[in-house]
């Protein structure tokens, strides 16, 4: 009598069918934008309307001072900042005369932004790895941007962009939200938004396209309830959340129109 032949151990049936163990599952797709690709170049065709040179709101004088301030606004509103580094930059406006200044001094002088003594220390330490590791002077490079105290990827590239005119997008918390809320680059993090916005804004844009998003998110796009009816994309526009899809006038605005400087106010109180 012949042995029975041994049944195969790398399939498993069940009513006589494979169940498939072992095989790999489909991996899960990456999102991707809403918009085609006229779609995402007219909107920032209107952002550049509405905004033509918009303008970073912290207040700095030079690449080091623009630094800092970034460092500081690390959950603080720019104008709490602006507010605590008029006169610290007045005297400061350079790494060798923060260090000069010293630690408690820089304390004194930003106590009123949240997490001043850690941010005092980070400016410097910043300061004396500026003096020792490139003569005094901000690098124009990200990866020894990002080896500064305090400095990380999205100060990085606020500095790149506003000091040294590089195509970076910086994703704060206002893009984040945006690139979800609307479709434009869903990602659950950072770094997958700002992956998608490099890849699909047109590189004419580039240069203030994290502006435009920021100004976007802080006075219109806003986290609790957008403000549809301001929208000048508002007909493009594929959020779910929208209220409108008539677009608001496409008219240039005088750095920020006058509905934004009260509110700026009333956030700096």
């Amino acid at each position: 009598m012949k042995n029975p032949k041994p049944k195969d151990s790398s399939k498993t049936s069940t009513g006589g069918r494979s169940t498939g163990a072992g095989k790999k599952k489909p991996s899960a797709r990456r999102p991707r934008s809403l918009y085609s690709v006229d779609e995402v170049r007219e909107i920032f065709r209107r952002f550049s309307v509405q905004r033509p040179e918009p303008k970073g709101e912290l207040e700095h004088v030079n690449a080091f001072t623009l630094l800092v301030a970034v460092v500081l606004s690390a959950q603080a509103t720019d104008a709490g900042v602006n507010k605590a580094t008029r006169a610290l930059f007045a005297i400061a406006d350079t790494p060798q005369k923060m260090l000069a200044l010293g630690e408690e001094a820089v304390g004194q002088h930003v106590r009123t932004i949240g997490l001043w003594r850690n941010k005092a220390k980070n400016v410097i330490a910043l300061s004396q790895a500026l003096i020792r590791d490139h003569g005094g002077e901000v690098p124009d490079d990200r990866d020894q941007l990002v080896e500064l105290p305090g400095v990380g990827r999205k100060t990085a590239n606020v500095v790149l962009n506003m000091a040294f005119g590089r195509h970076t997008m910086a994703v704060d918390t206002h893009i984040l939200r945006i690139g979800n809320r609307i479709g434009l680059a869903p990602g659950k993090t950072p770094d997958q938004v700002e992956a998608m916005l490099v890849k699909i804004i047109p590189d004419e844009f580039m240069r203030h396209a994290h502006h435009w998003l920021i100004l976007h998110g802080r006075y219109v796009c806003k986290a609790r309830k957008p403000d549809c009816w301001r929208c000048v994309i508002a007909d493009i526009c594929k959020s779910p959340e929208k209220s409108t899809s008539e677009p608001a006038p496409l008219v240039p605005l005088d750095d920020i129109d006058p509905i934004e400087v009260a509110e700026a106010e009333v956030t700096a109180q």
